[in-house]
Parts: structure tokens; sequence; C-alpha cells
């Protein structure tokens, strides 16, 4: 969950879902409360409401939108992957019970600050989440206190000096952690795993035929190794 923080932060970037786009006017969006089969609690989420009469968008590459906004913030995209698994675990229309709205879970304010029009739009979410990682990481220079700051806000990092004591916050960093963990430890291995070999057209092969004459002098054939 992304948390309101001083306007310096307007100073980010295995198989990614692709999602619907979610630039609807607010009176084509339903709210559905449903309980969160992590935690059990109720969560409320934003879902388009399809009409025949709405035109519905194509599909969005999640993957290429964080890559997009990874490069232009210099930011690692499995970092930002791992962020939205544990954020909103790829729901554009996911809110929190706090308020924090999408993909990366900004809550109003702060997206507002960001100059975010529709927290649900998947590209401006990813957008405006990657550019306050981003700041987040040169304010800190440090991925566990950026994560802490994004979580419960700089304030709650400035105050302790570190991770702030809250439960949520540290949790959060630890999935945050291990899911970013394990998403370099799997594009290391497939970076290492060897080439396969082009496989080759199979050429057919025939027998050689020569002739010989036996003792009687009689004509045979016989095949031989080519």
């Amino acid at each position: 969950m992304l948390l309101a923080a001083s306007p310096l932060r307007l100073a980010a970037a295995g198989n990614i879902p692709a999602v619907e786009n979610s630039s609807q006017p607010a009176s084509q969006k339903k709210l559905v409360v449903r309980a969160d089969r992590r935690t059990g609690k109720l969560v409320r989420s934003v879902a388009p409401v399809n009409s025949p009469a709405v035109r519905q968008e194509p599909s969005i590459d999640i993957s290429e939108m964080v890559e997009k906004a990874a490069r232009d913030n210099q930011v690692d995209p499995l970092l930002v992957h791992s962020i939205i698994q544990v954020e909103s675990n790829y729901n554009p229309y996911a809110i929190s019970p706090k308020g924090a709205q999408g993909l990366m879970q900004l809550m109003p304010p702060t997206a507002r600050d960001l100059g975010v029009s529709d927290s649900f739009d998947p590209r401006q979410n990813i957008e405006a989440g990657v550019r306050y990682l981003k700041y987040l990481q040169d304010l800190y220079k440090d991925d566990r206190l950026a994560l802490a700051a994004y979580n419960a806000g700089p304030g709650a990092v400035q105050k302790y000096k570190w991770i702030p004591p809250y439960p949520e916050t540290q949790d959060y960093v630890n999935r945050v952690g291990e899911q970013y963990g394990a998403a370099k430890k799997a594009a290391a291995q497939h970076l290492a795993e060897p080439a396969v070999p082009p496989v080759g057209v199979m050429e057919e092969t025939r027998p050689k035929l020569e002739p010989f004459v036996d003792a009687e002098g009689r004509l045979h054939l016989r095949t031989t190794q080519q």
C-alpha cells in the first residue's frame, strides 16, 4: 500500500497476466467485495461492467508497461513486478481496506500529486508507482528502506531511522524481498541455461550400390558404406 508523502516524491520502475484497459467511466465500473484468500479480510475491488453497448479495449501487456517504466526510471523491473505481486496480485481494480488503488496500490492523494487521473488505468498506475519508487530509492539508497517508505510513508522511516516496527510494514518488506530474490534467482538460472542448438534437417541416406563380377563372370550389385 502506498501512503501519501512529501511533495519531493514528484521527483519509477515468470509469466505476467494481461488485463483489459481500465480507462472506463465510473458509470461503467462496479464495486466488488470479496474475501482475500491470504488474509481472510474483506477487500473491495472495482470491476468493469460488461455491456454489449460498451466497446471493450484490447488486452494490455502489463509486462511491457513495467519494462518501459523501469527503463525510463532506471529501476529493476523485477522489483516492480515483486511489488505489484504483493500489492495487488496483478488486479488493476484492487482497493485496499485503507483505500489504496490499482496495481501498485496508490493512495488517492498521492496519485493526484503524481498526476494520475485514473488509478485503475494500469499504465498510469505503473508509471506513477515506479516514479515514486525511484524517488524513494534515490532518497534512502537502500531498497529495504525504500520499500518500507512505500508501504508506511517516508515520515515513518524518518521517525525510526529504519524499517518502522509496524508488523504490516515489516511483513511487507519481507514478502517483497522474498519475491524479488526468487525472481532474480529464476532470471539468473534462465540466463545460465545453455542454448539449445538448432536441430538440423536430417538428410535421407541411401545405400551406395557397387557392381562386381564373381568368379564365374556373373555381374552382381552390392551395397557399400558412404
